[in-house]
C-alpha cells in the first residue's frame, strides 16, 4: 500500500432522544461536504481502490457521496469500524492493505487517534502535522503516503496533508 486516506464521516443530524446514534443521518451540508472532499481527493490523484466504512448510517452516507465521485472503488462495510479505537482501525487496515490506495471512513475519537499514532510513527510536514494535532472535524481527511509499496507498517507512512471540508466549501454554505 502506498497511500492511506483516513476520513471522518461528514456532518450529521444532532443526537436527540428517539434517534439512536447508529442511525443518525447526514445533513444537507454533510452530503455536500462529503462529495466536495471526494472531488478534492480525486483531483490530487488519490482515488482509493478500496474503501473500508463503518456500518453506521452517517458513515455509509458519507461513503455513498464519495463513491459518486471515485471510480472503480470497492467498498467494504465493516461493523467493527463503528466507534472503533485506533487498534481496531489499524487491524482493519492490516487486513486490507492489498490496495495501492486505501480509504477508511470512520468516527472520532478512533479515526483521529489512529491518524495521530501514524503521525507519531512516520512523521509529516509541519503545517499539516499541526492541523492534525489540533482537531479532526467532520468530513476531515488525513492523507498518508509511503515510499514502500508493501504490507502496512505504520513507520513507513508520513502525513502528506490534512484536508478539512470548510476549506473547500462553495460560497453560499455556512
Amino acid at each position: 500500500m502506498k497511500r492511506l486516506i483516513l476520513m471522518r464521516h461528514a456532518k450529521t443530524e444532532p443526537w436527540t432522544e428517539g434517534i439512536d446514534d447508529f442511525g443518525r443521518a447526514l445533513t444537507e451540508q454533510g452530503h455536500a461536504d462529503a462529495r466536495r472532499m471526494a472531488e478534492e481527493i480525486v483531483a490530487r490523484g488519490w482515488s482509493p481502490e478500496r474503501i473500508l466504512v463503518s456500518t453506521a448510517r452517517r458513515a455509509r452516507e458519507t461513503c455513498s457521496e464519495v463513491a459518486k465521485v471515485v471510480e472503480g472503488e470497492r467498498v467494504r462495510p465493516m461493523e467493527t469500524l463503528y466507534l472503533s479505537g485506533q487498534r481496531g482501525i489499524a487491524e482493519a487496515v492490516r487486513q486490507n492493505d492489498g490496495a495501492a490506495t486505501l480509504m477508511v471512513i470512520g468516527h472520532n475519537p478512533g479515526i483521529h487517534d489512529f491518524a495521530l499514532s501514524l503521525l507519531r510513527e512516520g512523521g509529516g510536514e509541519h503545517e499539516s502535522s499541526e492541523r492534525l494535532t489540533e482537531k479532526f472535524p467532520t468530513a476531515c481527511a488525513a492523507l498518508f503516503e509511503s515510499d514502500e509499496d508493501g504490507a502496512f507498517l505504520p513507520v513507513h507512512f508520513r502525513l502528506a496533508d490534512v484536508m478539512r471540508a470548510r476549506d473547500y466549501r462553495e460560497t453560499g454554505f455556512a
